[in-house]
């Protein structure tokens, strides 16, 4: 054997044995870390990989699990509920042994959704008192990398950071306010699991199986279809925009000018609005951690003629998909509805569809119809987003028996040339705000020719009544995109979500 030959035959044996050793280490998913927080009342999971065969146990708290890997290499344990507190130490061990430090144990909760959820703290209003005063060392926050998947992926990218003005600017605001409100709530600490993408629709956010389950939905699959196929022209007309971009942005350098706005690439594969691909790649590997629930700020992207009124079932068959697969049950589910914002004339609908969700166990609605900025799809108010959320949780996951909404309809009764109008979360009485009059309601007859109606607060209810129209079926109120006038409120100053009735509920 030649010298050269001993030497590869050395490099060989050497990476096998290297291969076998890494083989038999004991790995931990991303979740499973220093500074996490686990789910407190509840069994909690604890996995990995390890070599096929391997027994790994877990201690912590007194508890002492153990478990063999399975012939794919995986393995799970379960704890016993724990109560809150922390930090402590988890030993993982099989032939290797892994130390996490600085565990905690509370309430965990996703966060997801669209560019409002990913708003980071540091573009909100006084972002800079709010990163100074952000020293909450029992609040941990991770943030899931933003990646699409074709299939179902058993992990993510990302780690447990301990929430200070050094790592709490890039987070998501309504989370982070969220986390603050319950952490001040609830006396116990609180993990927050972001994942987000700006510019996503729902069904990015749903797994494949549900959406072809539901024959109401197929358009979503069969328009993704057609985006597919049109895919290789788009992008060859792409590439030749960006030959000619290049050229004009460097003959405006040449010229001490602003380069023109790149042009945006296509819609195809691997893009972040692909049915299921954000749920493959940043939700189906969350749903093995134990939570109490998730928080959702989404909808801006299904505002459209075609999107916007069957998104009523999309999003609610998201609720069930992700319930389905976390295994716990109907989970509180807590959303935001969409703020005032002058848009395409599709959002009142799609408020609508995001109402119907209400109809689910265990959700609940944060209204923000009055804190939105009419230019601005991204308002800056999110401590009152997070606040909402909060009062939410605090009723729906917690049972604590709060004013968390604003009025909601509940029921119109017709009175003559007038119409009543029943409403529930009610908060002590309703109000109407920075005026003495109560304005946003329109009201029409059987030709449902809506004209601004004169409304009028008795009790628990708001009498509605124009003089033009003598037989009143109909009544809307913050029917737009941007009602800037709209005014209910109840006493604990939460605003009424926007509605219609009495007329046939089509897009």
């Amino acid at each position: 054997m030649t010298k050269m030959k001993r030497v590869w035959l050395a490099v060989l044996i050497l990476c096998a044995c290297v291969a076998v050793v890494v083989k038999a280490e004991v790995k931990l998913p991303a979740l499973i870390g220093d500074h996490m927080v686990l789910q407190q009342g509840m069994p909690v999971r604890i996995w990995g990989q390890a070599e096929a065969g391997e027994t790994v146990t877990v201690v912590f708290r007194g508890q002492k699990v153990s478990a063999a890997a399975d012939a794919a290499g995986k393995w799970a344990v379960f704890l016993n509920p724990l109560p809150a507190g922390g930090p402590e130490q988890m030993t993982i061990a099989g032939k290797n042994k892994i130390v996490l430090s600085d565990v905690l144990v509370g309430e965990v909760w996703v966060a997801s959704g669209q560019s409002n959820m990913q708003m980071a703290v540091k573009s909100v209003n006084n972002a800079e008192q709010e990163i100074a005063a952000a020293n909450y060392p029992a609040i941990r926050l991770f943030e899931v990398k933003r990646v699409v998947a074709d299939a179902p992926a058993e992990d993510v990218s990302g780690s447990w950071q301990v929430c200070s003005p050094e790592t709490v600017p890039g987070t998501s605001a309504a989370g982070y306010f969220f986390s603050r409100h319950i952490h001040g709530a609830r006396r116990v600490p609180v993990g927050l699991i972001h994942s987000s993408w700006g510019g996503t629709p729902a069904q990015s956010w749903t797994s494949r199986p549900a959406l072809d389950a539901e024959p109401a939905l197929k358009f979503i699959s069969d328009d993704w279809d057609k985006i597919l196929a049109a895919y290789p022209a788009a992008r060859e007309k792409f590439d030749k925009q960006v030959a000619e971009w290049k050229q004009k942005a460097a003959a405006a350098k040449q010229d001490g000018k602003a380069a023109p706005a790149p042009p945006r690439p296509p819609a195809g594969p691997g893009h972040q609005n692909t049915p299921a691909g954000l749920y493959n790649a940043m939700i189906a590997p969350l749903t093995p951690y134990a939570i109490r629930g998730a928080i959702w700020y989404q909808g801006e992207s299904n505002a459209t003629p075609i999107h916007a009124f069957p998104y009523r079932r999309l999003f609610r068959l998201m609720i069930e998909d992700w319930r389905r697969a976390w295994g716990q049950g109907s989970f509180p589910f807590l959303f935001v509805q969409l703020a005032n914002f002058k848009s395409n004339g599709n959002w009142p609908v799609l408020r609508e569809s995001q109402t119907e969700a209400l109809a689910l166990r265990n959700t609940g609605m944060a209204v923000i119809i009055d804190i939105g900025e009419s230019k601005n799809i991204h308002p800056k108010n999110k401590q009152d987003v997070g606040l909402r959320l909060g009062l939410a949780a605090r009723a729906v996951a917690y049972g604590e028996d709060i004013v968390y909404s604003g009025p909601m309809f509940r029921q119109l009764t017709t009175e003559g040339n007038r119409l009543r109008v029943w409403f529930e979360h009610v908060g002590g009485g309703l109000l109407s705000r920075g005026s003495s009059e109560l304005s946003g309601f329109t009201i029409a007859g059987k030709d449902l020719d809506f004209v601004a109606a004169q409304a009028v607060i008795e009790g628990d209810t708001v009498v509605v009544s124009s003089p033009g129209v003598k037989a009143p079926v109909a009544v809307r109120y913050a029917w737009e995109d941007d009602p800037g006038a709209a005014n209910l409120i109840n006493k604990a100053g939460l605003p009424a979500s926007p509605f219609r009735a009495g007329e046939p509920i089509k897009p």
